[in-house]
C-alpha cells in the first residue's frame, strides 16, 4: 500500500501517510528502510519518514522546514511537556490542529506551557492548521525571521 501511495499522491501527502503508518504502529522505520523499494519516490519516502511526528500537520512543517537546512528537533521535552519542533535551542513551533482547539481546556494548558516557556528564554510560535494548509508563505516567513533575528540560539 505504501509504494501505491507514493506514486499516487502528491510527496508531501504520501510522506503524511507513511508517518501516520508508522505513528499507529503498522510499520516500523527500520522495516521501511530494508525494504528494496521499487521507485525512487517510495526509496525517499523510507529515508525520510520517522516516528517523531505526532501529528499529519507537523509531519508537513518539518518536512517544508527541511530544505532550509534549519536544525529541527521534533517532540523534544521542555518544561514537562513535549513541543512539536525546536528549531535550534531556543526556537519553539508549536502545531494547532482540530482536535487541540475543539478543547478549551488543551487550549490553556498550552498557553500556559507557552507562557512558561518564554519565562525561560524560549521563543514560541504557535500555528494552527488554516494557518499551515492555507498561509504557509506567512507561517514560512515568520520563522523564517525568527531564525533571522537569531531566536533560535541561546543569548
Amino acid at each position: 500500500m505504501l509504494a501505491h501511495i507514493s506514486t499516487c499522491v502528491p510527496r508531501e501527502d504520501a510522506l503524511v501517510v507513511w508517518e501516520s503508518a508508522i505513528r499507529h504502529g503498522l510499520v516500523l522505520p527500520g522495516h521501511l528502510a530494508r525494504i528494496p523499494w521499487s521507485g525512487p519516490r517510495a526509496r525517499e519516502l523510507a529515508s525520510a519518514a520517522s516516528e517523531l511526528a505526532d501529528s499529519g500537520l507537523e509531519t508537513i512543517v518539518a518536512d517544508r522546514l527541511r530544505p532550509f537546512g534549519l536544525p529541527v528537533r521534533q517532540q523534544v521535552w521542555l518544561d514537562g511537556h513535549q513541543v512539536d519542533l525546536l528549531i535550534g535551542e531556543r526556537l519553539i513551533v508549536q502545531l494547532d490542529g482540530f482536535a487541540h482547539h475543539s478543547d478549551a481546556q488543551d487550549r490553556r494548558r498550552g498557553i500556559a506551557h507557552d507562557a512558561r516557556l518564554k519565562l525561560r528564554g524560549f521563543t514560541v510560535l504557535r500555528f494552527d492548521y488554516a494557518q499551515v494548509m492555507f498561509g504557509w508563505n506567512e507561517v514560512e516567513n515568520t520563522i523564517l525571521m525568527a531564525v533571522a533575528q537569531g531566536c533560535h540560539r541561546v543569548r
